[in-house]
């Protein structure tokens, strides 16, 4: 384990706060408990479940199993049954977008750097990474996986749901008390808080500074959040979001700056507003369709 990793536990009124950095967020774990030593251990045990999924998943480690798969070249990569249940929930996201929604489409990345600034990519520089993209072209079973040449797969965008979820399931195990889990802004809780109230959640309202946060009431479940609060580009007026069509290789156009859903676990929270941004401007007509609670903002 990365020894510059620090865990930070706070008492409180009403129990602890416990406070990481992982996936390129702060996390925070609030649980209504009154046994110090029992919030170390949930601190221990939360901390290295979230790190663990780092480490594995992340394309940034050189030593993952995702740059693994991604450094195959069209020879197979030994899995393990949490990844082949990861592509298969992938797999689903990518047919239940028609093919929006590809973990393959990270290579977009080379061409697109939302840095807030105008540098608007060229067609013929996205025509050549969409070569590169197709979950269609990955052949996988529940031992290997194999990757053509040039593609990628990046699991960032199941990835910290999936870290929230396993962390509540393994709280669950330790504690029947009310515990909170926020890894960056996707979280979930097991009950409502001791005092009968729902946990009160704040949703930032992305890149307008005059704007309140949007606060969102949960007694049980999991909220996630999909918009392009702080990774977009701007130029003459129009805002491109780093949410793309993994078809077209352009921003989704006409979708909320930000929607957040409600579901019963973060991971689908995370697909449902995902393919809620994907649907552009019927966003939230999508989502009402569909009868799930939601929160978009424009």
């Amino acid at each position: 384990m990365n020894k510059s990793r620090k865990i930070i536990v706070t008492q409180r009124p009403d129990g602890f706060c416990i406070q990481f950095d992982a996936m390129a967020s702060a996390c925070e774990v609030i649980a209504e408990i009154d046994d110090k030593d029992l919030a170390n251990k949930i601190a221990k045990t939360v901390s290295e479940e979230v790190w663990r999924i780092e480490d594995k998943y992340s394309r940034y480690n050189p030593l993952s199993l995702c740059s693994q798969i991604n450094k195959g070249c069209g020879r197979p990569i030994e899995i393990d049954d949490e990844t082949f249940a990861l592509l298969n929930f992938a797999d689903t996201c990518f047919q239940l977008s028609d093919g929006i929604f590809d973990l393959t489409s990270g290579v977009l990345r080379k061409v697109w750097r939302f840095d807030c600034t105008d540098n608007i990519p060229s067609q013929g520089s996205i025509t050549k990474e969409l070569k590169n993209i197709g979950w269609q072209k990955i052949v996988y079973d529940n031992t290997k996986i194999i990757l053509p040449s040039l593609m990628e797969i990046d699991f960032g965008g199941i990835g910290k749901e999936y870290a929230v979820d396993r962390a509540l399931l393994l709280i669950n195990a330790l504690t029947d008390q009310p515990v909170l889990v926020n890894l960056g802004g996707d979280l979930a809780t097991n009950l409502a808080r001791k005092n009968g109230e729902p946990w009160q959640v704040g949703v930032e309202h992305p890149g307008f500074v005059d704007k309140k946060t949007m606060v969102v009431s949960l007694f049980k479940g999991a909220l996630a959040t999909s918009g392009d609060a702080k990774r977009f580009l701007l130029k003459n007026g129009k805002r491109y979001s780093h949410i793309l069509n993994a078809k077209t290789g352009w921003p989704i156009q006409n979708a909320p700056h930000s929607i957040t859903v409600s579901a019963p676990q973060c991971i689908q929270a995370g697909l449902l507003a995902t393919l809620a941004q994907m649907q552009g401007e019927n966003a939230e007509q999508f989502l009402l369709e569909q009868e799930i609670k939601h929160w978009a903002i424009r």
